[in-house]
């Protein structure tokens, strides 16, 4: 007979003590992750532009050709203010326009606009709602009375007290796929998307084999090894705006070091723009073929800044290796060569894989390393320089979040595809 533990009365209210108290960091998490995305998705289903998110509303405005130099003189005994008032926004309309204004000190009311009334010093109006684009210009009048002081009086330090209500444009556009559509139909969507997978596994590429091969060497013991660990981790540590305009400096056509040293080694007969030029051209057995310079640049710089992440990981993993199979296998007579594909290589396979993925997602999502370096010209614009370009450059914010849903569903297949091959036991 087989017995069936049942936990007891003090182990649920411990396992319900424990869920109540990691409940609010997973709603926090949750919503901090999930609302921006949401949102995301809705704004590119929106024809949506970067100006409607300031909420339409009505504004008031003194007329100041009349001053109050001219009102109260010889001619005149009465000051007629005018506040010129519209609605902001060329595209949606506001409700419920109201106007409140306070009777300047030392006048009496004379005349008022017929949606105005009085009470007391306050003047209040009812404007109902605005077009799109409304205008108008709205009229009172007042007389000085026995305490009216012409010195101090100062008709441009009115300020009325306006309201409106206002509809959101998020919440009143009509569901659309037009975003979709303009990103799609562009002629350089597909160039931008081959280009972003061109740059994201050529640098997680390189950042994964330059992580090796630093781990290799510096996985064997020698005097200084914990020095030169340590300034492996510069590339990765340093700021990413520092490192960026040290690499333009360097590879520089008219200064820099690296153009200047292949001029005079004779690699080079003129300096080449290594950040402007989206390609060479060079023959090969009498073939002409097109070499994408900038763009193997960014990837060369990316490579570079991200190996030390790769060799901190594989590194810590190449010292857990146990070090009886090596030693038995120099007993077979195994080369360097067969040791490292047969045991390390192995060995390797699952943390790399992890790698490949974090590296992965992180490279595609990067934004800040290509817009430094070549603001996304010269054949390096990605998915994401081309959401900042749809969003701000030309304030197209459906659009903008319409390529931002893109990127978003490639990492997800991409995710979901991994982990369905990725072996059971190399799992995360």
């Amino acid at each position: 007979m087989e017995l069936v533990h049942k936990p007891g009365r003090m182990s649920r209210r411990t396992s319900r003590l424990a869920l109540g108290m990691v409940l609010p960091t997973v709603l926090i998490v949750l919503a901090i992750v999930i609302i921006p995305l949401l949102a995301t998705f809705w704004i590119s289903f929106k024809p949506i532009e970067l100006g409607d998110l300031r909420p339409a509303e009505a504004t008031a405005r003194l007329k100041t050709d009349r001053t109050q130099e001219a009102a109260f003189g010889v001619d005149s005994d009465q000051l007629e203010i005018e506040w010129f008032l519209k609605n902001s926004s060329r595209d949606f309309g506001v409700s419920n326009v109201r106007l409140t204004q306070e009777l300047p000190a030392g006048t009496d009311l004379a005349q008022l606009d017929p949606r105005c009334e009085a009470t007391g010093r306050q003047i209040s109006c009812q404007f109902g709602d605005y077009e799109a684009g409304f205008k108008e210009s709205v009229f009172f009048t007042v007389t000085p009375n026995q305490d009216f002081d012409k010195e101090s009086f100062d008709a441009k330090a009115l300020r009325p007290v306006l309201s409106s209500i206002a509809t959101n444009p998020l919440i009143v556009q009509p569901f659309t796929l037009e975003n979709f559509n303009k990103v799609f139909n562009t002629r350089e969507f597909s160039t931008i998307l081959i280009t972003t997978f061109v740059y994201t596994f050529g640098s997680t590429a390189g950042a994964l084999v330059f992580g090796l091969f630093a781990s290799l060497l510096l996985n064997q013991p020698f005097p200084g090894r914990g020095i030169f660990r340590g300034f492996m981790l510069v590339p990765y540590v340093a700021p990413v705006i520092a490192v960026a305009f040290t690499w333009l400096a360097l590879l520089d056509p008219s200064s820099g070091a690296l153009n200047a040293l292949l001029v005079q080694m004779g690699a080079l007969e003129t300096p080449i723009n290594f950040f402007g030029i989206r390609e060479t051209k060079f023959e090969v057995l009498g073939v002409t073929m097109g070499f994408p310079v900038a763009l193997s640049s960014v990837i060369a710089f990316e490579a570079w800044r991200y190996f030390p992440l790769a060799f901190l990981f594989i590194l810590a993993r190449m010292q857990s290796i146990p070090q009886d199979m090596y030693e038995a296998a120099d007993m077979d007579g195994a080369s360097p060569f067969q040791k490292f594909w047969a045991l390390t290589i192995p060995q390797l396979v699952g943390v790399m894989s992890v790698l490949f993925l974090l590296r992965f997602i992180w490279t595609f999502n990067k934004f800040d390393d290509i817009f430094l370096l070549t603001g996304g010209n010269a054949g390096t614009q990605t998915l994401t320089v081309e959401v900042y370009k749809q969003a701000f450059a030309i304030a197209n914010l459906g659009a903008g979040a319409a390529v931002a849903v893109v990127v978003f569903v490639i990492l997800t297949a991409f995710s979901v595809l991994y982990f369905m091959t990725l072996p059971k036991d190399e799992g995360l």
